[in-house]
């Protein structure tokens, strides 16, 4: 999904812009800088990173899927910016890194691709490993606090106008226990009709569980912030060491 990622948004560029700013923001209130060293362990095709590096981070990412960091370096050359890519698994970060960031980052519902409790509690201890002391957490995930109530079959589609037509992007959900498998569909009404499918599985993941994984794992202080304060689309934990 790597080469089509960014049609999920009306305006990607736009979007880096703009969740950049609301990270500022966060580590800002948390008493960082742009002096402060980044790593986002689930980069993607560079959503945030791009958008802290062009705000003057020294920014890090990494990622488990080749093709995201094939992406991810292309746009960062594109969009003029020096980042250090590196292929990690967030679950075995100190294989990959001897260092320590003072910020690290895991957004747009990566957590949740882990399918049980341990592996939770794997990935959170090697993130949290990799932050020094004082420094910070911060991730979001779906409001799963909420969708376990109602287990719903589908997101509301997202439905874009283009200079050619239309691009329609939904997803599809089959839920089994806390699991459910995710089937996402692009449908772009332009010149012709093109619709690309993609499939996954995430486990939901309560705040109340992550939460605690974070506290066991070395936090002293972690605390929720919803959408309606900042502005991104889910809800984001920040979790100082």
């Amino acid at each position: 999904m790597a080469s089509q990622y960014d049609k999920l948004f009306l305006d990607w560029h736009s979007t880096t812009r703009e969740q950049a700013i609301i990270l500022d923001n966060i580590f800002r209130a948390h008493g960082f800088d742009k002096t402060a060293g980044i790593l986002d362990c689930a980069c993607g095709i560079g959503t945030q990173a791009i958008g802290l590096a062009a705000l003057g981070y020294h920014v890090t990412a990494s990622d488990i899927s080749d093709g995201e960091l094939v992406e991810a370096k292309e746009r960062a050359r594109k969009n003029g910016v020096e980042i250090r890519f590196e292929h990690a698994d967030f679950c075995t970060l100190s294989e990959t890194f001897s260092d320590q960031f003072d910020i690290v980052i895991a957004m747009d519902n990566a957590l949740p691709h882990m399918l049980s409790g341990d592996a939770l509690e794997t990935a959170v201890r090697s993130i949290i490993g990799q932050i020094r002391p004082g420094g910070l957490f911060v991730a979001s995930i779906r409001d799963y606090d909420s969708l376990l109530k109602s287990r719903p079959p589908y997101s509301p589609p997202y439905i874009h106008k283009t200079a050619k037509g239309q691009r329609l992007s939904f997803q599809t959900w089959i839920w089994n226990d806390d699991h459910y498998r995710l089937t996402q569909y692009i449908i772009e009404d332009e010149e012709k009709l093109s619709i690309s499918k993609f499939d996954c599985e995430y486990r939901a993941v309560r705040r109340e569980e992550l939460t605690k994984l974070l506290k066991d794992a070395g936090c002293s202080e972690v605390s929720w912030k919803f959408p309606e304060e900042t502005q991104f689309y889910q809800p984001i934990v920040v979790a100082r060491k």
